[in-house]
């Protein structure tokens, strides 16, 4: 088909000819132009890690205190300090006896906090019947901003 064309046309072409491509110029000012933008947004996309851990925090404290909640209907009371939070994972042993625990368990695995640490559980609680929470960013207890304590008691 080729040389049909090019004898009706009289022109030979080349198999480059009508092939486009960028010059140099071309391909630095979008490289500047995406830089540009990445300049400007990642500030405002990086500087929301934290609060994006706080918000894992939250739900997961709101999943533990669920899990807690269910288990306490079963075995009418809450697993104790010592028994823990595996108390939702695994039948607890010792005081107070888990009579009903659910043999699927209440979670199916325990999650570590945003920052990679267990979370803490208080039976019976300072603020409540129980206290489960994270230490925040520090890992202390106490604190303010995204060190702040994230527990059952202030995620509601």
């Amino acid at each position: 088909m080729n040389k049909q064309l090019r004898k009706q046309t009289g022109k030979l072409t080349s198999a480059k000819a009508g092939v486009a491509g960028f010059t140099l110029i071309e391909i630095m000012v979008v490289l500047v132009i995406l830089g540009m933008l990445v300049a400007a947004i990642a500030p405002q996309i990086l500087g929301r890690t934290d609060q994006a851990k706080v918000t894992v925090a939250q739900q997961d404290v709101r999943t533990l205190s669920q899990a807690l909640d269910l288990y306490k209907l079963d075995n009418y009371s809450y697993p104790s300090t010592e028994q823990g939070l595996d108390a939702l994972v695994s039948k607890p042993s010792g005081f107070p006896e888990a009579k009903n625990w659910n043999p699927d368990g209440y979670i199916k695995r325990l999650p570590k906090d945003p920052w990679d640490r267990d979370y803490v559980y208080i039976s019976p609680g300072v603020k409540g019947p129980y206290d489960v929470y994270s230490q925040g960013a520090d890992g202390q207890d106490g604190g303010e901003g995204y060190n702040a304590d994230i527990g059952n008691w202030n995620v509601e």
